[in-house]
């Protein structure tokens, strides 16, 4: 079960996010999006401030599900990792009107409130849309972040925005231009780490690995051989991005 603390933030009866008492140091931080077993958040977690991923700190593990497992290894890491989630079929039920542009702007909203170097998608399972993107790339004006999410904003004039635009990266199990969406892994014959455009897994590939099917392999043995993969390639164009955007200093850095 996902820790059912929570801050004073209260979004939707369908979306919940609990806090950390410890705040993350400067430096670069993440903000993680998933929708299941988190294995590729715990790639990230082992990594954060170590010299594989350097200065870098995850601020918040965002999942589709309550019930993802991501969410426990969040609130479970040392320390914990704030965690939210904002399920699309509860948010619809309970905010009669609302379209999946108000979900993917309240998404995004989340987001903003964790104020995020990076966005990555660490198995998420949910087409990111353009409306969601604008918001980050563009600094586009939404609800006043310095309040919780889906609190009432007081005063639309002096409503801040993102520090945009924010890099969104997301981890796809095919080769580029290969079985673009869902159940890529069963077609596909390698992994990449790309930049997420509105185009479906269509960004610029930061990280390619080609991962043939060796002979008398199971699709099962397939998977967990790729899975390893994808927790090296993760952490790899993760430490990337935040490069182009908050350099290390020259002197480097020293690690806990």
């Amino acid at each position: 079960m996902v820790s059912q603390e929570t801050s004073n933030y209260s979004f939707f009866p369908i979306c919940k996010l609990t806090t950390s008492s410890d705040s993350p140091p400067p430096g670069r931080r993440l903000a993680v999006l998933l929708s299941g077993s988190g294995t590729n958040l715990q790639a990230l977690i082992d990594a954060q401030n170590t010299h594989a991923l350097p200065n870098t700190f995850i601020v918040l593990a965002l999942s589709n599900c309550g019930t993802a497992q991501g969410l426990v290894r969040a609130t479970t890491a040392s320390p914990p990792i704030p965690t939210a989630y904002l399920a699309l079929q509860p948010y619809s039920r309970h905010n009669p009107g609302k379209t999946r542009v108000d979900y993917d702007l309240e998404l995004a909203r989340i987001v903003l409130w964790a104020k995020p170097d990076v966005v990555v998608l660490a198995g998420w399972m949910h087409i990111v849309s353009e409306s969601f993107l604008k918001v980050l790339r563009e600094s586009q004006r939404i609800d006043d972040e310095d309040q919780g999410p889906g609190e009432t904003n007081s005063n639309d004039d002096e409503s801040p925005v993102s520090t945009g635009p924010i890099p969104v990266v997301n981890i796809h199990p095919a080769l580029p231009g290969q079985f673009d969406g869902a159940d890529a892994i069963q077609r596909g014959l390698g992994v990449m780490v790309h930049r997420v455009i509105a185009e479906v897994d269509r960004g610029e590939p930061l990280i390619v690995r080609e991962v043939p099917i060796e002979k008398g392999e199971s699709i099962e043995e397939y998977e967990e051989r790729l899975d390893r993969i994808e927790w090296e390639i993760i952490v790899q164009a993760t430490r990337k991005v935040p490069n182009e955007i908050r350099p290390l200093p020259p002197e480097g850095i020293d690690f806990a």
